[in-house]
C-alpha cells in the first residue's frame, strides 16, 4: 500500500480531507516514522481510534515481507544498540539491533524502551513491519506489546555482539569490537545543526581495518591505544562499513594491546563484491582491459569530477587540472572488479612521471598514446591489488593502494589452465 493509499483509508476513517492527510503523513514519513506511527499520530489529531486496524498474524522471521503490516513474532534477541535521532526538530532515543528464531533473524528499531536485553526470549506482538535496504525490519511502537517467554527461542545466531571487523555490515547496531587506533585526528564537520566537533581515523583488529567515526570526539582515542566499543553502530562511509560511535557507546581502555594484521585480507574477487563493500582488501587477478577514461585526463578544481570534453556535470565549463589515472577490469575466474589507480600508481605503471606522458601526448597530438601504451604493458598479466573496496548498482570498484604484478609467467599460467580443462 503507497503513501496515495495510506491517506485515502485513514481520509475515509476519520472523516476529513485526503490532501490534508496525506501531506501529514508524507511529513512524519520524511521523518523516518515507521508507517503505522505515523497513522496512529494522524488519528490522534483528528480524534480517531488510534488502535490498529488489523490483527496482527504471527510468523516466523523467514516469513517476515515487506508486505505484511502488523507481525508477531516469537524470538531471541541478538543485540539492543541505543542511539539519538532527530525527529520533528527534537532529540528522540531510540533502540535497535537485531532479532532472531530458528528460521533466521532481522533487523527491529524501537521507538521506546521495552526493557529487554540481548539474550532475552520474548513475543513481540504487533509490530509494523517496513522496508530497509530492500529487507524487512520490525518497528515496535506504542501499539507493540512484548512478553517474556520462560523457554528460550532455540536459534543459530549467537546473542551479544561481539563482532570481528571483518564481519561488520553497514546497518549492523549494537556491535562489541575490541580494536587499536592507527589514525586519529579531531575535525569540525559542518551540518544543519551547525557546526559539529567529531573524532575520526581508522581502527583495526587482526581481522580487518575500518574508518570511524566518534560523534563525542573522545580525547582519549589516540593513535597506538587500544580501546573496547560496546554499542557501536555501522554506517556505509564512500561505499565500505563505518564504525560510529554514539553517545550510547561505552569506551573502555584495554590493558592488552590488540594483534593488527599489517596484511589486508585476500579474497576471492566474489566473495569481496559479496561483502557489500570493504575497507581494505586484496585480490589477485588477470588484468583484462584498460577502461576508457585511463591515462591522462582533466579534473575539475572545484569538486574533483572527471572532466569530459571539458565539461563538469556539477559546474559546468571549467578550466581543468591535469591528472593520471587507470581504470582496470581484473578477473580472478570467479569474478570481475574495476581496480582504479591514482596517479602516483599510475606513473609507476607507465614508467615515467605526468610531465613525460603530457610531452608524449603533445608530441602524438594524441592524449590515447598514454593509455595505449600502458594497455601495452599490462594487459593479459596477473596483477595484486590492495586498497578500498565499494560496490554499487555501478559495479565494483576498487580504489588501489598497492598494485604489483606477481611473478607468476603468464605463458605457464595459461598452460596450467589448458592443463586442467584438458583433465
Amino acid at each position: 500500500m503507497n503513501v496515495d493509499e495510506h491517506a485515502e483509508e485513514l481520509a475515509s476513517t476519520l472523516g476529513v480531507d485526503k490532501a490534508e492527510v496525506k501531506s501529514d503523513l508524507e511529513n512524519l514519513l520524511s521523518y523516518s516514522v515507521p508507517i503505522d506511527e505515523a497513522k496512529q499520530s494522524i488519528r490522534r489529531k483528528h480524534g480517531g481510534d488510534s488502535g490498529a486496524s488489523a490483527a496482527p498474524t504471527s510468523k516466523d522471521v523467514a516469513d517476515v515481507d515487506t508486505d505484511d503490516g502488523n507481525v508477531t513474532v516469537t524470538v531471541r534477541v541478538l543485540t539492543v544498540g541505543k542511539r539519538s535521532i532527530r525527529y520533528q526538530g527534537e532529540e528522540q532515543t531510540i533502540r535497535e539491533g537485531e532479532l532472531a528464531d530458528a528460521t533466521g533473524k532481522i533487523s527491529y528499531t524501537a521507538w521506546q524502551d521495552f526493557g529487554f536485553e540481548a539474550g532475552d526470549s520474548v513475543t513481540v506482538g504487533n509490530a509494523n513491519v517496513r522496508e530497509w535496504d530492500g529487507k524487512p525490519e520490525l518497528n515496535l511502537g506504542q501499539s507493540t506489546t512484548v512478553a517474556v517467554e520462560t523457554e528460550p527461542v532455540e536459534t543459530a545466531h549467537e546473542a551479544g555482539g561481539d563482532t570481528d571487523l571483518v564481519d561488520l555490515r553497514a546497518g549492523d547496531r549494537g556491535r562489541n569490537v575490541e580494536v587499536r587506533v592507527l589514525e586519529s585526528e579531531e575535525r569540525v564537520i559542518s551540518g544543519r545543526d551547525g557546526d559539529t566537533t567529531i573524532r575520526s581515523g581508522v581502527v583495526a583488529d587482526e581481522s580487518a581495518r575500518l574508518p570511524f567515526t566518534d560523534w563525542g570526539a573522545r580525547p582519549e582515542l589516540r593513535e597506538g591505544e587500544a580501546f573496547r566499543f560496546e554499542d557501536a553502530y555501522v554506517r556505509e562511509f564512500r561505499g565500505v562499513p563505518q564504525v560510529n560511535l554514539s553517545e550510547f557507546t561505552t569506551v573502555t581502555p584495554l590493558s592488552r594491546d590488540v594483534e593488527v594484521n599489517e596484511d589486508a585480507p585476500r579474497m576471492r574477487i566474489d566473495e569481496a563484491v559479496g561483502s557489500g563493500g570493504m575497507f581494505d582488501v586484496e585480490v589477485v587477478g588477470n588484468l583484462l582491459e584498460v577502461r576508457d577514461g585511463s591515462g591522462l585526463i582533466e579534473r575539475c578544481p572545484d569538486c574533483g569530477r572527471v572532466l569530459q570534453n571539458g565539461q563538469c556535470r556539477q559546474h559546468g565549463d571549467v578550466d581543468g587540472e591535469d591528472d593520471m589515472r587507470v581504470k582496470a577490469i581484473i578477473d580472478d575466474g570467479h569474478g570481475t572488479v574495476t581496480a582504479v589507480l591514482d596517479r602516483d600508481l599510475t606513473e609507476e605503471l607507465y614508467g615515467a612521471p605526468m610531465a613525460d606522458a603530457m610531452e608524449a601526448a603533445r608530441e602524438a597530438m594524441d592524449k590515447e598514446v598514454v593509455a595505449d601504451e600502458i594497455r601495452n604493458r599490462v594487459v593479459g598479466r596477473e596483477f595484486r591489488v590492495r586498497g578500498n573496496l565499494s560496490v554499487d548498482d555501478y559495479g565494483a570498484n576498487l580504489e588501489a593502494t598497492e598494485f604489483e604484478e606477481t611473478g607468476d609467467d603468464p605463458a605457464d599460467r595459461a598452460a596450467a589452465v589448458l592443463s586442467e580443462v584438458s583433465a
